[in-house]
């Protein structure tokens, strides 16, 4: 597939509808939509909505830069790809065509405990910044194994995610047949047959070429492919979790560390005491509490309570380069982007992911010419935030509009 095949697209919206052709309606939704009633995700695109940038006028913008300094490296977008557990069945070695597009365009990738492809693989495949994300299992040792795998492999940037300590509900992953692990069911096999396309280029390669996915970065002993569940209850997620775990993660890894998943200025300016590099402010895209609050809500009180002492991105909705200069308005020095370039993605593998991230970097450096910005740096302050909405307006059903979020 060339980049031109994809000039139809013209927003992560249009990606987003070429994805719900493409893939299966399982796999479609499990990817796009979020938990309990999603009501979260419809909050998430209704907060950034809210927002109103105010444009300074008679303002020379003939030179504008979008390059931001995240986690001490200057990049040309201020954006990294959120980690997803299922990139690989989106398209074909997923992961590592997330991480080419990534490279290309000089922004980092985040592997997934969960991805489908070992990291060293991806590492081999492509010339990317890969950072890693773990979730904690309950057999530590068996996960500092797996963090110093993922040292070895090149990733310098260790991700931990805080806000999963139990599991999600989705209900629609039940009512559709799909879920992690995968099941074997009329419903979903029907699903299958209807998107021949996904069938044979993506699922049928993968059984050629390496049988059943797996979780690639699970113990040899421990694989299992992703039909069964695990034969050991060591890589379960743990449900206690503290900062002690911090604390020792701070004290093995010795690269950069970052927490994903903060809501709260407390836990923000722990996090910082426990030596931390940089925080996350997400809700995880909607899925995992519905009743959380959107980052729209509690970004400016954290950034205001870490004070530059720490980095603080953001995730969770972003659909628009506007997206992006509202939440930095707000405080965050980046963000992270998910499901926009999984839709990407599944449009057309690496120049699908990378179509996504060129039209949101246009998007974004668009939105600094009209508001008379020539730098990301000139959005610190919240000079350019016009008052916001008290009650952001009702979004319509989120799966007939499309805006549903991702971090």
């Amino acid at each position: 597939m060339s980049t031109r095949s994809l000039e139809h697209i013209l927003n992560v919206e249009d990606a987003r509808l070429a994805a719900k052709s493409r893939l299966p309606h399982g796999l479609f939704e499990y990817v796009d939509r979020g938990a309990e009633d999603e009501t979260s995700i419809i909050s998430n695109r209704a907060q950034l909505d809210a927002i109103r940038l105010s444009p300074l006028a008679l303002v020379d913008v003939t030179e504008r830069s979008v390059s931001a300094n995240i986690l001490g490296r200057t990049r040309p977008l201020p954006f990294a790809i959120a980690p997803t557990a299922v990139a690989g069945l989106v398209w074909f070695d997923g992961e590592i065509e997330l991480a080419k597009a990534a490279a290309s365009a000089g922004i980092p990738f985040c592997v997934s405990t969960q991805s489908i492809t070992a990291i060293e693989r991806i590492a081999a495949a492509s010339d990317a910044e890969l950072w890693f994300q773990l979730y904690v299992w309950r057999n530590r040792q068996r996960m500092f194994a797996l963090v110093d795998r993922a040292w070895a492999a090149g990733a310098q940037t260790l991700v931990l995610t805080v806000d999963n300590p139990v599991t999600p509900n989705r209900e629609y992953n039940r009512r559709n047949g799909f879920g992690i692990p995968l099941r074997v069911s009329a419903r979903a096999g029907l699903d299958v047959l209807l998107h021949p396309r996904w069938a044979f280029t993506v699922m049928l390669r993968a059984l050629i070429t390496s049988g059943i996915p797996t979780y690639a970065h699970y113990p040899p002993e421990f694989r299992t492919r992703l039909g069964r569940i695990s034969v050991s209850d060591e890589l379960a997620f743990a449900t206690d979790v503290t900062w002690d775990d911090v604390h020792e993660l701070r004290r093995r890894w010795p690269g950069k560390l970052v927490l994903k998943g903060i809501f709260r200025p407390d836990d923000a300016l722990r996090a910082r005491s426990c030596g931390v590099d940089a925080i996350v402010v997400s809700n995880h895209g909607g899925r995992n509490l519905d009743s959380a609050p959107g980052p729209v809500e509690v970004l400016p009180a954290i950034a205001d309570a870490v004070s530059d002492s720490i980095e603080v991105l953001a995730d969770s909705g972003v659909r628009r380069g506007a997206d992006i200069a509202r939440l930095m308005s707000l405080g965050a020095t980046g963000v992270l982007v998910g499901r926009a370039t999984l839709y990407g993605l599944a449009c057309g593998g690496v120049h699908g992911a990378r179509r996504v991230i060129d039209i949101l970097g246009h998007e974004l450096i668009t939105t600094m010419g009209f508001i008379g910005a020539t730098s990301l740096e000139q959005l610190k302050g919240r000079s350019f935030l016009h008052q916001r909405l008290a009650s952001p307006v009702t979004a319509a059903d989120p799966h007939e509009t499309g805006e549903i979020d991702h971090g």
